[in-house]
């Protein structure tokens, strides 16, 4: 019983030997540099009472007349049940519509309010200040570097991983 007990010992520490380091994990170093981004925009979300998923929200259905909110809880990568909550509040604070699809009464169609797209504007006007600023301190032109490897990041890893021979 002792030797099975020590042989899946050393196995997990098989496994764990071959793990990276915690600190040098992709996923982390990618929710470490979110976090030094949004601490920055924080403090003008939460004046405004938003959370971030809120803003979110609002910054999606900016470009948009009207979406139904599959597609919205695809393009904010926020799960439908979440996003459920989250409309609810924005609803009851007038800064989104929901209304049934026309075509299919089992769809539900969102929009912003005048309401909200005033709260998007004077948010925006702070949030491209933020912008200018972290420019300023890093370059715009390390930005411009970031914004497009972690486009061709995403776009590269959007399928599956060639399998390791």
């Amino acid at each position: 019983m002792k030797a099975a007990a020590e042989g899946s010992s050393d196995e997990a520490a098989s496994t764990e030997a071959e793990l990276r380091p915690f600190s040098k994990s992709l996923p982390m170093a990618l929710l470490r540099a979110r976090e030094s981004v949004m601490r920055h925009f924080r403090p003008s979300l939460q004046a405004a009472g938003l959370t971030e998923q809120q803003w979110r929200t609002l910054r999606a259905l900016s470009s948009l007349q009207e979406i139904d909110v599959t597609g919205l809880a695809t393009a904010t990568f926020l799960l439908a049940p979440s996003l459920t909550r989250i409309l609810r509040d924005m609803e009851a604070r007038k800064l989104v519509r929901r209304r049934p699809d026309p075509g299919d009464g089992r769809v539900g169609l969102v929009s912003l309010t005048a309401r909200g797209r005033s709260m998007l504007h004077d948010i925006g006007i702070e949030s491209e200040a933020t912008y200018r600023a972290i420019e300023a301190h890093i370059g715009a032109d390390r930005v411009n570097r970031l914004m497009s490897t972690l486009f061709e990041l995403e776009a590269e890893l959007e399928g599956p991983l060639p399998k390791e021979r």
